[in-house]
């Protein structure tokens, strides 16, 4: 069993964004039991919110299900918990290294840094850019999930 956690920085737009996609592709490709995916937050900001109801119209305008997701924060005993960390930016990641003391065991990545144009995923909630973050997201749980073995 592989245990992912997608983050952002409230867990309203990106991560629950990438948590629906990637349970898709994990479903389409008949991989579901061999996952557990979920997202969270880095900070406290939107603890217990639902996902952002843009962030929901843009899985839904791309044939996903509204996600009834609702945000919680990372503590540090979620390292233990999962395989791998994937987060949208380089705020992220600082703030998750903070968050678990650093990283042993090489569990925290960016999710674009699995493709072949590492970069950051910008942030839709300042941009309003939710198709592009679709996209974006769409490329990196797909290069995650073909690194790993699962395509």
């Amino acid at each position: 069993m592989k245990r992912v956690l997608f983050v952002c920085h409230g867990n309203i737009c990106r991560s629950p964004m990438a948590e629906s996609i990637f349970k898709h592709l994990i479903e389409t490709r008949g991989l579901s039991a061999q996952f557990t995916v979920s997202s969270a937050a880095v900070s406290r900001e939107e603890l217990g919110n639902p996902v952002y109801p843009a962030a929901n119209r843009e899985l839904e305008r791309r044939g996903l299900p509204r996600s009834t997701h609702r945000a919680w924060q990372l503590s540090p005993s979620d390292y233990d918990a999962y395989d791998y960390f994937l987060c949208m930016d380089k705020s992220n990641l600082k703030r998750m290294n903070s968050i678990f003391s650093g990283d042993p065991e090489g569990k925290l990545h960016l999710l674009l840094s699995f493709t072949e144009h590492p970069r950051e995923i910008e942030d839709p909630w300042y941009t309003g850019r939710f198709s592009k973050v679709y996209d974006d997201i769409w490329e990196g749980c797909t290069a995650f999930l073909s690194r790993i073995g699962g395509i």
